[in-house]
């Protein structure tokens, strides 16, 4: 069946085959990484267009998730789903706590600091471990064309988020 998919979040693809029975390994970009199999149905981009997809099982193995999709019962179905995205509905997302926010909810943001001085637009974000890191791409409104990595650091890099304004502001140097 397909899918209306006006409103995706990708969750992840399957990289190949797993087994003779159907399976399939799946590479997952949620954390931890076998969140992915909490979300049913799932939505498969195949040539294209969006499938939805219910999944019949999922597991984690040491370091990486299988699933079988329903009625996939063989070796040769799963080959059918190689290298196809995962997806859900974003109405599928859990809501999260006040100050919480998704990735996907930051890019795109006009990040301006404490002076006001407007320094570019979230481009995405990177996972350090530490802490996450916005990639702040200068533009033709901001004070410059730099590229900064401000650390999504609340209280002291990042002052407010304001998701209504579509405006971060930040503590940061705007020469650093």
């Amino acid at each position: 069946m397909e899918a209306d998919c006006s409103d995706t979040v990708i969750l992840g693809r399957v990289l190949s085959v797993y087994g003779v029975k159907g399976w399939l390994r799946i590479y997952s970009y949620t954390d931890p990484i076998e969140t992915i199999l909490s979300y049913r149905p799932w939505l498969l981009r195949m040539q294209n267009s969006w499938q939805e997809m219910p999944v019949a099982q999922g597991r984690k193995l040491t370091k990486a998730i299988i699933a079988r999709l329903d009625g996939c019962e063989s070796r040769d179905q799963a080959t059918n789903y190689c290298g196809a995205e995962i997806a859900i509905s974003s109405s599928q997302l859990t809501e999260l706590k006040q100050g919480e926010y998704y990735w996907r909810q930051l890019e795109g943001l006009v990040v301006v600091d404490t002076q006001g001085n407007r320094l570019g637009k979230v481009d995405h974000l990177i996972e350090t471990g530490a802490n996450d890191v916005l990639v702040v791409q200068g533009d033709s409104c901001s004070i410059d064309n730099r590229e900064r990595l401000i650390p999504f650091t609340k209280g002291r890099a990042i002052r407010d988020v304001d998701l209504a304004e579509a405006v971060i502001r930040v503590d940061w140097d705007s020469d650093f």
